[in-house]
């Protein structure tokens, strides 16, 4: 037995090496950053760029590759099952990372199924109206919301986004009904909205902030638990009086099983372009909401959300 356990070891050092040896030279190639929503929308617009600063700490090309549908799905299946060497990492967005697999039993992924790198933005929720809208505050929209229950459309980036469960929060804590579209992302919400289609588009912050400051849109409450600097002039669901937190958190993952010093190399990239006072600057002319978390709090954060949703969904099922 201790003869074959000798051997059994002696078998496994040029495999051990030979991995080492390629962890040791990752990158030696480009790298494709699967985006899981259509060009345009918050996720793309935060994503490229970062894949660009990426590329001068990697030392190789990162090419962002679009697979928008399902509310995430698509993109997220082709990201957890590429193969774990490091070459295939993407963007992941709460809360739909963890709710798709709760709300659709036939998912083919799981939040167990992605490696954490770092979380880069923290976007709160917003409801944006078109400037000559007469609903001026959520009690408005609420008053209205009752005068024509179910008949007040509102677009989100698809079933069970952040956009959806805080529309569905609003309803619960109001007693109301609204109409809900769903699209494929922020950027044809955008559309839809300002081409009179709906009504409201629910969107996060950092995806409709330029059309707000050219006056395109006008936001009658932001979802996060104080006012972001950048909207102070626009109050809380709570400071209006509706309990309605919501948001999204988007950060880099790659498939689980990558080799630990492939993922750290992976980290450490995303950290200094993080730093990079290229990517600070993108990350104030769009402005992000910017919130770092490495690896293992980022892992805790999400499975701590998955926990809420978990209890959420068995109270009140979100499908439509």
């Amino acid at each position: 037995m201790q003869r074959r356990a000798l051997l059994a070891g002696l078998a496994a050092m040029p495999l051990a090496r030979t991995r080492t040896a390629r962890a040791q030279s990752f990158p030696d190639r480009a790298l494709t950053m699967i985006v899981a929503f259509p060009a345009g929308g918050g996720t793309d617009l935060a994503a490229r760029p970062m894949a660009r600063i990426m590329e001068k700490y990697l030392g190789q090309p990162v090419v962002v590759t679009n697979r928008g549908g399902a509310a995430g799905e698509i993109g997220f299946t082709e990201l957890a099952r590429a193969r774990p060497d490091g070459y295939t990492i993407g963007f992941i967005n709460t809360p739909t990372i963890v709710t798709i697999p709760i709300e659709r039993p036939q998912a083919r992924f799981r939040l167990d199924d992605f490696a954490p790198v770092l979380n880069i933005v923290d976007d709160p929720g917003a409801i944006w109206v078109l400037p000559d809208s007469p609903i001026r505050s959520v009690a408005d929209l609420v008053a209205e919301a009752k005068k024509r229950p179910g008949q007040i459309s509102y677009g989100t980036s698809g079933i069970g986004s952040d956009d959806h469960l805080a529309m569905l929060a609003l309803e619960r804590v109001t007693g109301t009904k609204f109409l809900h579209v769903p699209f494929a992302g922020g950027a044809p919400v955008r559309t839809a909205t300002l081409s009179r289609q709906i009504e409201l588009a629910v969107t996060n912050i950092g995806e409709a902030i330029g059309d707000y400051r050219q006056g395109m849109f006008r936001a009658i409450g932001q979802m996060g638990t104080t006012r972001w600097p950048v909207m102070a002039d626009v109050p809380t669901f709570r400071e209006q009086g509706f309990d309605v937190v919501e948001g999204s958190m988007r950060g880099l993952a790659a498939p689980a099983g990558l080799p630990r010093p492939v993922l750290d190399r992976i980290v450490e990239a995303a950290r200094q372009a993080a730093a990079d006072p290229e990517w600070q600057a993108v990350a104030t002319q769009l402005s992000l909401p910017l919130r770092l978390l490495g690896p293992d709090e980022y892992r805790a954060e999400l499975v701590a959300m998955r926990t809420q949703y978990e209890k959420l969904w068995a109270a009140h099922p979100w499908r439509e």
